[in-house]
């Protein structure tokens, strides 16, 4: 009876792992965009460059954790 429930706990918890990377997605990109709209109105300049940047790099981060995080899944399948 323990085989069957092992199956169906790593499925849930496969499924737990892919409903979290758009939540996780969201909010690194989102933080690192706020954070930039932070340093543009602190110093102030005309082409808002620290949003532009900063969420670039949290784009850049967003996709790094999602292709770390897929291959950890698939080592565990």
């Amino acid at each position: 009876m323990t085989d069957h429930q092992k199956p169906n706990k790593q499925t849930n918890n496969k499924w737990l792992a892919f409903i979290n990377i758009p939540i996780q997605m969201g909010a690194i990109i989102f933080l690192f965009s706020y954070f930039g709209n932070w340093l543009d109105d602190k110093y102030t300049n005309p082409h808002n460059i620290f949003v532009k940047i900063l969420t670039l790099v949290g784009v850049a981060l967003a996709f790094y954790n999602i292709n770390r995080q897929l291959k950890d899944i698939n080592k565990n399948s």
